[in-house]
């Protein structure tokens, strides 16, 4: 058998190229590249080191092939998805399940030899006339006990300069692992594409999981959610492994905030797609360690974090230089980044709601765009899509954190749990331990569908910790999983619900876009027990007296009363029916979870208790 691979790898690799591969002491892998290689059919092989020299020719080739073009400014490129290729795809995104397996209602499965057959028979040939790449790379810091090693086949040059932004390069240490490192495996190919560089085969798109082999498999797509195997991909993989394992993989930023007397606070937090998570990472005058995947292990006692990337690929609709100055500074100087399905007028990139004048025409994901240009439809088509991205390195950024590529993470304080819930919820709270925020803010989170996933949006639905559409496992075992990690830290982090997108009685939302860096600065007193908060049924919301400095001195502005009593107002009834469709969703989708019902219960009680003496609508005032 390895006579068989190890010929299959000399016959269709140049020299350099298999000695390169060789290195990587790790039969698993060479049968792994083998397997693709007889199956894609590609002219050659090119595997990425970690030099300067193979980074480089990475990005000249992602523009030589015309998969990118370069923009005005030294360093900047830009990429095209197709019309229908703008966001992660839940329909054909599948588990492949053993039949001795079964995974939970809620989760997207085929029956992993009938998936295996339809998706290796998409790929077969896939590749003729293009190159594979192979590439190495780590998810977590390198050398740390959060390492997972993982390789990349791809056709698309794209796919592998993105990666040089988002993780860690990895070929040397993966050297020095030896035979007995296990991998993440990944295989991509766009499939056939036009004139555009643009995959076309869009009703045989697919993104399967084998998550018995700890290997995807990803084709006739681009759009990086669907094809960057490190990132979502590798995130339901991950929970597999963090489950086996006993630590936790989570949809999670990680900030530095910054307190009273110098002091830094790490907090993570999980919100949908849209939904203010990288604005959240990205305050003004904090610290980013990560905007999007995030792991946790318990080391000394200690609740430990890392980000398992080392870049973003974050939305760019209304990135302004007001609101979003960090990100704003990176996109507009020299260095790499890869701007994509935004418009492009004279090599410069435009978006929604960038806050400057933007032309009446220019290129765009559909091709040559013009001011009232309709889709086939006849709808009239916006100037760049609504999902349109950047990807940068998070060093490139002026207030990335210093603490990036700790292999022993950082300390982390709290948790937030954040959706689109335009009826209930107030603007922040937190939880009375961690049980309670984990139940009430986690696995009760609600919002409503974006742009990020095709389908239709804004309707309404759970979405369990934000992580919903990567679990791999029964979602009951995962909240499980959350609510037991604690249980032998002294310590645990606090855990903070917020919702920026409460609406009054006009449709109007109570908070303002900036207003999220006061209720994180309030989280980081709480962390540190420097200020009390009210206990309300649904959690400890802040004191009016707390807040109205802080809206001062972090905005400038002044808080009124009206203000805080608007935004604090306990909605009992809407509450109440919150906990319905919560408790619906568990015994539909989720399953016995004691500790579930005994929050939302206990909850229900509070709520009923506060309406039958003050009524549905309570002012914070009169929780006093």
């Amino acid at each position: 058998m390895q006579q068989d691979y190890t010929r299959v790898l000399q016959d269709n690799m140049t020299d350099e190229h298999y000695r390169r591969l060789m290195r990587v002491d790790n039969a698993r892998l060479h049968k792994f590249v083998a397997d693709g290689i007889q199956l894609c059919k590609p002219k050659s092989v090119y595997v990425v080191t970690d030099s300067p020299e193979d980074i480089a020719h990475v990005r000249r080739m992602a523009v030589e092939t015309g998969e990118e073009a370069p923009l005005n400014i030294q360093g900047h490129t830009v990429h095209f998805d197709g019309p229908e290729d703008q966001g992660r795809d839940r329909e054909v995104t599948r588990y492949l399940v053993p039949n001795d397996q079964s995974l939970s209602e809620a989760l997207n499965q085929v029956g992993r030899e009938e998936g295996l057959a339809e998706v290796r028979g998409l790929l077969a040939g896939a590749m003729k006339g293009r190159t594979m790449i192979v590439r190495f790379l780590s998810l977590g810091p390198a050398g740390s006990v959060f390492t997972i090693p993982c390789v990349q086949l791809t056709d698309s040059w794209y796919v592998a300069h993105a990666e040089d932004l988002l993780y860690r390069t990895a070929y040397e240490a993966c050297v020095r692992l030896g035979a007995d490192a296990h991998f993440f495996c990944f295989l991509h190919s766009s499939g056939r594409v036009n004139e555009r560089m643009v995959s076309v085969d869009v009703p045989n798109k697919r993104i399967y999981m084998d998550y018995t082999q700890d290997t995807m498999y990803s084709v006739n797509t681009q759009y990086a959610g669907n094809t960057v195997g490190l990132k979502k991909l590798a995130l339901r993989l991950a929970i597999r492994k963090a489950d086996r394992e006993g630590w936790l993989a989570e949809h999670m930023f990680i900030s530095g905030v910054h307190g009273p007397g110098g002091r830094k606070t790490y907090l993570a937090g999980a919100f949908p797609s849209a939904c203010g998570k990288t604005s959240t990472a990205m305050l003004p005058g904090e610290k980013i360690m990560g905007d999007d995947i995030a792991y946790f292990r318990k080391i000394n006692g200690e609740f430990r974090a890392v980000n398992a990337e080392s870049g973003i690929f974050g939305i760019i609709q209304n990135v302004t230089a007001e609101d979003d100055p960090a990100i704003w500074d990176v996109l507009s100087k020299p260095g790499e980044v890869i701007f994509s399905n935004v418009l492009v007028k004279d090599g410069k990139p435009y978006w929604l709601g960038m806050g400057v004048k933007t032309p009446d025409d220019g290129v765009n994901f559909m091709g040559p765009w013009h001011k009232g240009k309709k889709d086939t439809a006849g709808n009239e088509t916006p100037l760049a899509h609504k999902n349109a991205r950047y990807a940068v390195a998070l060093p490139a950024l002026s207030n990335c954190d210093p603490e990036l590529d700790n292999p022993n993470g950082v300390v982390l304080g709290g948790l937030i749990y954040g959706g689109r819930d335009s009826r209930a919820y107030v603007p922040v709270q937190q939880g009375f331990d961690w049980v309670h925020g984990i139940v009430a803010y986690g696995a009760s989170l609600e919002t409503e569908t974006t742009f990020a996933t095709l389908g239709k949006e804004g309707v309404s639905e759970i979405n369990l910790m934000s992580i919903q559409d990567f679990l791999s496992i029964p979602l009951a075992r995962y909240i499980r999983n959350n609510i037991e990690f604690t249980r032998d830290l002294e310590h645990p982090p606090l855990v903070f619900g917020v919702n920026y997108f409460l609406r009054d009685a006009q449709a109007e939302f109570v908070n303002g876009v900036r207003d999220k860096h006061v209720w994180v600065k309030w989280m980081e007193l709480r962390i540190h027990d420097d200020v009390d908060a009210i206990a309300a049924p649904t959690g400890l919301i802040p004191k009016y007296e707390d807040l109205a400095p802080l809206f001062k001195k972090v905005l400038g502005k002044d808080y009124s009363k009206d203000d805080y009593a608007r935004q604090f107002t306990i909605r009992v009834r809407e509450n109440l029916t919150k906990i319905d469709r919560v408790q619906a969703f568990g015994r539909e989708k989720v399953g016995d979870v004691p500790e579930v019902s005994e929050v939302l219960d206990a909850q229900r009680r509070r709520l009923l208790d506060l309406q039958k003496s003050r009524g549905d609508y309570v002012s914070p005032f009169d929780l006093v």
